[in-house]
């Protein structure tokens, strides 16, 4: 069976490999889709893939794709400290959702420990870079199937 998973970007995240490499590391947004993609294929898994700098067109996107997505991806970047309607957006889906952080957030600035989205996800995976979206597309398939079974 095929799953389809939405892959959302949060804001700065067209500037990888360009910007703060010491804490996002060398890894462009382009390169990260691309092993997103190689990763979805081998599991027999499409993507839909986003980034966006806007709040409004990132909940249009999640809104959008109600009925189609069996799960998500995604790192709302900064919003995930601001957000209530991301997280909104999350919710009225009700399907597997994996927040993904590059960097540790817990090791950051404290206002970078709160999340809007963590309470209506499913887990959270930050600290290992790129891996970390490649560790959450494999664990919202994971819980895709622990839902049909």
């Amino acid at each position: 069976m095929s799953y389809k998973i939405i892959v959302v970007h949060g804001p700065n995240l067209n500037l990888l490999g360009k910007r703060e490499t010491d804490v996002y590391g060398q890894n462009t947004l382009e390169d990260i889709n691309q092993q997103l993609q190689e990763l979805a294929d081998s599991m027999n898994i499409e993507v839909k893939i986003m980034q966006s700098n806007s709040e409004g067109e990132i909940v249009s996107f999640i809104g959008e794709n109600m009925g189609w997505a069996d799960g998500i991806v995604i790192n709302p970047a900064a919003y995930t400290h601001t957000s209530v309607a991301i997280r909104d957006a999350i919710s009225a889906l009700d399907i597997p959702t994996a927040e993904v952080h590059l960097s540790n957030v817990f090791k950051r600035e404290g206002f970078r420990h709160f999340s809007y989205i963590t309470p209506v996800s499913t887990g959270v995976i930050c600290g290992f870079g790129a891996d970390g979206y490649l560790l959450a597309l494999e664990a919202v398939v994971r819980q895709i199937k622990l839902r049909k079974e």
